[in-house]
């Protein structure tokens, strides 16, 4: 049996962040008792039965039509990101990607992980569908996470998971002077491929670890955030290096059911490149043995 509860989740959370106006009714002059839509108001602006709309939020309905689900997504003033989560949590069946996943730990792509060693002043990784670290370069260790071994993501057993170490390593965490916005992106970000990818057990198991062990994981994870994050810029504040403002970009690799390279970058002349530069300096440095 189809378990039905994210979708219900979904549809509450983006219900409550919505008011009567927002979506054209008028505001009543009555109290609410919780902020938000009411089940009675969306399905009156989708054109929708009280009862099937509340059967769909309830999730005691099997079926449901695609002209239904494209009215409560305008309906609910969804983003593109919110409307294919919507679709995936609707439709799990409908995608050979939904399929559960081998249970042997990935690897990085062998031709990838040489060209982001060719990266010489350039942080770069692989990460697959989870944020695991299945590999990264010189830099990239360097600039993410220079207290782990360098050859930690080559280990299933050590290998460092970003979202992880975002919430629950206290050094990652310091690097992100805007952590708050780097949480966020993060948590909404892992919810959009959790939608996606419903029978992966090991990423289902990463998001249990971090609602016991992480309050702000917690909180942010019930509100349901939903967002794509492929490129953006990132400010990070590195012990070695000092402040800088980085751009990254994310590519997927293709046949790799979900790998992606990313790549970190500094706009040329200014004091983010320099402290790019400082750090990769210190890779040239003798260390004592």
């Amino acid at each position: 049996m189809r378990d039905f509860s994210e979708l219900s989740d979904f549809l509450r959370s983006r219900r409550a962040a919505l008011t009567p106006e927002e979506i054209g009714l008028p505001q009543l002059a009555e109290r609410r008792r919780v902020p938000g839509l009411r089940r009675e108001e969306v399905a009156l602006a989708a054109g929708l039965s009280v009862t099937h709309y509340t059967r769909l939020e309830q999730g005691r309905t099997q079926q449901v039509s695609d002209s239904v689900l494209e009215a409560i997504a305008r309906t609910l003033r969804l983003t593109p990101d919110e409307h294919s989560h919507l679709m995936d949590l609707a439709r799990p069946e409908k995608s050979a990607s939904r399929r559960a996943p081998a249970a042997r730990p990935e690897c990085a792509d062998h031709g990838v992980r040489q060209l982001i060693d060719t990266f010489a002043d350039t942080p770069a990784l692989v990460l697959d569908r989870r944020n695991d670290v299945l590999a990264w370069n010189a830099m990239g260790h360097l600039l993410l996470a220079m207290h782990l071994d360098a050859d930690a993501p080559d280990h299933p057993a050590t290998r460092p998971n970003l979202t992880r170490m975002l919430f629950l390593d206290e050094r990652v965490r310091d690097l992100y002077p805007r952590w708050h916005d780097e949480a966020q992106l993060a948590v909404a970000s892992l919810r959009l491929v959790a939608g996606r990818y419903p029978h992966d057990k090991r990423l289902a198991e990463l998001v249990g670890e971090l609602i016991l062990n992480s309050e702000d994981f917690a909180a942010r994870w019930a509100r349901h955030p939903v967002r794509t994050c492929v490129a953006g810029v990132k400010e990070i504040d590195h012990p070695l290096a000092g402040p800088m403002e980085l751009s990254f970009q994310s590519l997927l690799v293709p046949g790799a059911s979900g790998q992606r390279m990313i790549a970190y970058t500094a706009q040329v002349g200014t004091g983010s490149e320099a402290a790019l530069r400082l750090l990769a300096a210190t890779l040239q440095v003798p260390h004592a043995t």
